[in-house]
């Protein structure tokens, strides 16, 4: 399974952004710079982001990008998604004709239940813990908080 840079940076800039919460819009060149992402990728990146009103663009001088919606509503697993950024570590891409014949192969069901559980797990995350997480790392606290929500998992 592999999660390529769509993905990463997607997760990456969303907690950017949402460290910024409550100054006003975010300029994606701020971002850029931050964290070291091509400016012409973000754009591609916040365009589907966008679009899944995972956040939301202000026009004008002093414009940027807001996030949409409250920090613990946001999983992990929707900001991978709205990129388009598959999550699957089976070689047939889910679909089921792993072999020549067409036909599974013997690792196939391992490698959907994996696929299952990674979800699973996505989903329980938020960018409101990703950001508590952060916080803490800049405060130097050592413990990380990845503690698993499971009303929101029920609720995506």
């Amino acid at each position: 399974m592999r999660l390529t840079t769509k993905g990463r940076f997607a997760v990456t800039a969303m907690i950017d952004l949402a460290l910024q919460h409550g100054n006003g819009p975010v300029t994606l060149a701020g971002i850029s710079e931050r964290q070291k992402i091509s400016l012409s990728y973000l754009e591609q990146l916040f365009g589907k982001l966008r679009r899944r009103e995972l956040v939301e663009s202000v026009r004008g001088p002093g414009g940027g990008y807001l996030i949409a919606r409250p920090l613990d509503t946001i999983t992990v697993a929707q900001i991978i998604q709205a990129v388009d950024e598959p999550i699957d570590a089976t070689q047939c891409g889910g679909m089921r004709n792993c072999q020549e014949d067409e036909h599974p192969c013997m690792t196939h069901e391992l490698w959907s239940n994996l696929n299952q559980h990674i979800q699973d797990y996505l989903q329980t995350v938020t960018l409101a813990v990703l950001v508590q997480n952060q916080r803490n790392r800049e405060n130097g606290c050592a413990s990380m908080v990845f503690e698993r929500q499971p009303a929101m998992a029920a609720a995506v």
